[in-house]
């Protein structure tokens, strides 16, 4: 696999990451020239996704800045490659990279559906509800052949489960059929992500997620469908996208959300270098006043994990956003907090080989 050296004379197509160091539990990576002839250096690197079967499926969390305490992920690394994203620590996990790997390494788990079926109807099992794309996007373009998510919503409508989703991605669209009349039984709620209007910034930032109107357009066809969806103005990226924020609000309000939602923007682990690489490489000359205030908002250090500080840090300039947004919020109608989903109807669908009720 190829270090930063090797990628430092070319911009490899559709990809945000400029280095793929070796993540914290794995051996540290060099490129040696021993005298062989090698081939060029390609200008794109493909994807490889891979198959993994899961014995469990649903995570806990216990965080309280997470609205939930369970979420699944139907895949591992996200080819919408958007550089700033938190979870690429995770795959260091792996043995793998932060960096090009969390975009071109990617692990599907086709049984996720039928493990999430037998988990939902556990005895022990108590209903609230779980939230999908809270670490890699479940419509990330894989899905479109896998389904994998879609057939994950199945078993939810199957059980009446209440479940909320984080996308970027378009291809939810597709699955309205199911979304809708879980919506009519408040079952479901949706987050959209759009983190600019600018869709060159876009393209750099989120190279293989679909354009800002492209999104818009999703939440508008949501919404018409009597799906409730939110626009997530996150990450706010201070010194670039913060001047946006009452455009993308707006945007969103005439989209059709009814609810939104910001986080700053976060810079966990290995997240700190591989966004500086980006900015020193796209944006030089906001680099300095970007990272300035990030460490204005987390006690000069690139980030602090703390929970109540991590989601948006603290200081004057987190305050300011967020007196902008809630006044944006309030001019627009647009709700701070989403409405409660119902838990109430959940019930277990029989299962083969259950005793028949004799009433």
């Amino acid at each position: 696999m190829q270090n930063r050296s090797d990628l430092s004379l070319l911009r490899l197509k559709a990809r945000a990451s400029l280095s793929n160091a070796a993540g914290r539990f794995d051996l540290a990576r060099a490129a040696i020239d021993d005298g062989w002839e090698q081939e060029e250096a390609p200008g794109s690197i493909a994807t490889d996704l891979r198959h993994e079967q899961v014995k469990s499926l649903i995570s806990y969390n216990r965080s309280p800045d997470l609205p939930f305490d369970r979420s699944i992920n139907p895949y591992r690394g996200c080819e919408h490659g958007c550089i700033y994203c938190f979870a690429r620590p995770s795959h260091a996990y792996l043995g793998l990279s932060p960096g090009l790997d969390f975009e071109t390494r990617l692990i599907a788990r086709p049984n996720a559906a039928a493990v999430l079926r037998a988990e939902l109807s556990a005895k022990r099992y108590t209903v609230a509800p779980l939230a999908i794309g809270t670490n890699t996007d479940p419509y990330q373009p894989c899905e479109r052949d896998l389904e994998i998510t879609r057939n994950c919503l199945k078993v939810l409508g199957d059980f009446k489960h209440p479940v909320a989703i984080v996308t970027k991605g378009a291809l939810i669209e597709r699955d309205i059929d199911i979304l809708s009349p879980m919506a009519e039984q408040g079952l479901v709620r949706v987050g959209i992500s759009v983190t600019t209007l600018d869709p060159e910034l876009s393209r750099r930032m989120e190279p293989r997620a679909p354009a800002p109107a492209r999104r818009l357009a999703v939440i508008r066809r949501l919404a018409e469908a009597g799906i409730p969806v939110r626009i997530m103005t996150s990450p706010i990226v201070p010194g670039l996208t913060d001047h946006e924020v009452e455009a993308l609000l707006a945007a969103g309000a005439e989209a059709g959300a009814d609810a939104a939602s910001w986080i700053m923007l976060r810079l966990p682990r290995e997240v700190s270098s591989l966004w500086q690489e980006w900015l020193e490489e796209h944006e030089p000359n906001r680099a300095d006043k970007v990272m300035a205030r990030l460490r204005e908002m987390h006690g000069g250090r690139d980030y602090d994990p703390s929970w109540g500080h991590r989601m948006r840090g603290s200081g004057e300039y987190a305050a300011m956003i967020g007196r902008r947004f809630r006044t944006a919020c309030k001019r627009l109608g647009l709700n701070e907090k989403s409405p409660a989903l119902r838990y109430d109807l959940f019930a277990r669908p029989p299962q083969p080989g259950d005793q028949l009720a004799l009433f």
